[in-house]
């Protein structure tokens, strides 16, 4: 038997290898053991897939927004320490001035 060129698809070893027995129950057991997992158990319809994404998505954008939030919040509170330094002080008065505008409170 003359052997496939390289660099085509008849060339994979695993095409020539013969399947005994052993290697076909290991198989087997670990074929079942992937379905068994709870991941695949979830994506075995389009349906929960969408809902998982759904819900997962959900949690990625809650996440965002609150870590956004504390992060803006400290460097707000940190700006408004630095008033000693001018250019920054100025800034950060701005930046007091503008969220309490927001919140509809009159500027000191």
């Amino acid at each position: 038997m003359a052997e496939p060129p390289r660099g085509s698809r008849d060339s994979d070893p695993l095409d020539r290898a013969p399947l005994d027995r052993e290697t076909g129950r290991r198989l087997a057991r670990a074929l079942e053991e992937i379905v068994g997992h709870r991941i695949v158990r979830i994506h075995d319809s389009v349906l929960k897939v969408m809902l998982f994404q759904f819900m997962r998505g959900l949690a990625f954008g809650l996440g965002t927004v609150i870590g956004a939030s504390i992060l803006v919040s400290v460097l707000v509170a940190v700006l408004a320490r630095i008033e000693f330094v001018p250019l920054l002080g100025d800034l950060a008065g701005r930046v007091i001035e503008q969220i309490e505008e927001a919140q509809g409170q009159p500027p000191p």
